[in-house]
């Protein structure tokens, strides 16, 4: 029986005073921090100390060092402004005393308007027709979420689109399914702006500053597709964009990151 007990744990965060948080170390057991957990933990602590049902609409991160898996991260968030509809929140993550990571996010109190979003949905099979990728560090009893790549794929890198939900329910807590959104919005994105017709055999890829534009509020346990695709390849740095979109094409996010890629 698969489960998301250790996603959970990750944003489950010791709060010091009002605006300082300790987030778990660990991770994916690689030499950094996934960066996805670093933006999903800096959004949790800023979701902290938001009053009312404002909801993230946007966050803007800069990956600044690397994050080490065995520290805890120490969030640092500071109130910016709460308006009569809008909060804009700041978060530092500090390990060792230096901050690795910074994030602004703004949340929005619902209003009632306009219901559009451009065409474009991508022409995919439905998530029941494409068999699972198997992750090799997860045991089947371990498996946090699962991804169901459109074109046939075995093993690493992973490529976009593809399908991914969690394997558990998690409740519909709107604060809760964005910040695990947020994590399995980094999946694969480094990949995703490197050139298409590149031959260059990258040794260092790293993510530079990451994005995301929540439209809607996400249910991570629901089948969602994700689709990214690089915009521009200059140098050594590219550019991706994208989004996550619900089954029947309902957009929900929309994403870009910038990524360091040397030869």
């Amino acid at each position: 029986m698969t489960d998301a007990s250790s996603l959970l744990a990750m944003l489950d965060l010791e709060q010091l005073d009002s605006d300082l948080f300790v987030a778990p170390a660990g991770g994916l057991g690689w030499e950094r921090t996934f960066g996805g957990q670093v933006v999903a933990q800096a959004l949790r602590a800023a979701c902290l100390t938001v009053d009312g049902p404002r909801d993230v609409h946007s966050l803007h991160s800069y990956f600044i060092r690397p994050a080490r898996p065995g520290e805890a991260l120490r969030l640092h968030v500071a109130r910016t402004r709460d308006g009569r509809t809008f909060s804009t929140r700041s978060v530092t993550a500090v390990q060792e005393g230096k901050p690795i990571f910074e994030m602004i996010a703004s949340f929005h109190e619902p209003e009632p308007g306009e219901s559009w979003q451009a065409a474009g949905v991508p022409s995919v099979p439905q998530p029941e027709e494409l068999p699972s990728l198997q992750f090799p560090w997860w045991s089947e009893g371990d498996r946090q979420f699962e991804i169901r790549p459109v074109a046939a794929a075995e093993g690493f890198p992973i490529s976009h689109p593809f399908w991914i939900r969690l394997t558990a329910p998690v409740g519909g807590d709107p604060d809760l399914n964005a910040c695990l959104l947020t994590y399995l919005s980094d999946i694969a994105v480094v990949q995703a702006a490197r050139s298409p017709h590149t031959q260059a055999r990258h040794t260092l890829l790293v993510s530079l500053d990451h994005a995301i534009w929540f439209h809607r509020r996400p249910r991570v346990d629901e089948w969602l597709l994700y689709d990214m695709n690089s915009v521009a390849h200059i140098g050594t740095r590219g550019l991706a964009q994208g989004s996550i979109r619900t089954a029947d094409g309902t957009l929900i996010a929309s994403v870009a990151q910038e990524a360091l890629l040397r030869s």
